[in-house]
């Protein structure tokens, strides 16, 4: 019974939150109702047994993405009026893709009620380790069975990281490059100076 309540609560609060991140104006508030969903989203996971994805939720949504949002919304200049004009020039095509979307929906759920679509079942390969949490069997697949791809992924994402480090970073010729050798080699007395400067008087630099 306890379970069923907490679905129902969670699954209600995930509709209204997704619902207000669209009909917000404000983006800041968005972002705020976008972490609330992940949030709830993340406790029908643990209802589910998965608590791996629960954690990811949020740990990387909330705590890297959706945080990277609030911080970029709020650092740009948001002009809402150029932002209502946009809405409404491309309302139309909105809706198309609205309609298309909820018609690909309908569409696969009517697959699989009628029977056309034919759902397989785990062989002892790819079944999860028994006596294991959700936690242990995704770690025994990521690193046995998926060892090689999981590292190839790494890299992949290593790489990129690297690319664009290396793709925005650029020397500006108006900006002083820093010696570290000249600082390390530069004596306290030439640094600085101890003056006593009488009342009323300035300081010459």
């Amino acid at each position: 019974m306890i379970q069923l309540l907490a679905f129902y609560l969670f699954a209600t609060l995930v509709i209204v939150s997704g619902l207000s991140t669209i009909l917000a104006r404000n983006p800041v508030h968005s972002v705020l109702w976008l972490i609330l969903a992940f949030f709830n989203a993340a406790g029908l996971m643990v209802l589910v047994g998965a608590e791996f994805i629960a954690m990811l939720l949020v740990i990387v949504y909330v705590g890297a993405v959706a945080v990277l949002f609030l911080f970029v919304v709020m650092m740009l200049d948001v002009d809402f009026a150029t932002l209502r004009a946009g809405f409404v020039q491309n309302a139309p095509l909105g809706l198309l893709i609205a309609v298309v979307l909820v018609a690909e929906l309908l569409l696969g759920t009517g697959a699989v009620h009628s029977g056309a679509l034919v759902l397989g079942t785990a062989d002892a390969a790819t079944a999860a380790p028994q006596n294991l949490s959700n936690t242990a069997a995704i770690g025994a697949l990521l690193y046995g069975r998926y060892l090689f791809l999981f590292e190839t992924a790494g890299i992949i994402l290593t790489v990129a990281m690297i690319g664009a480090i290396v793709l925005t970073h650029r020397k500006r010729g108006d900006v002083r490059s820093q010696n570290i050798s000249q600082q390390n080699a530069r004596r306290p007395q030439d640094a600085t100076v101890n003056l006593k400067p009488g009342v009323g008087q300035g300081v010459e630099l």
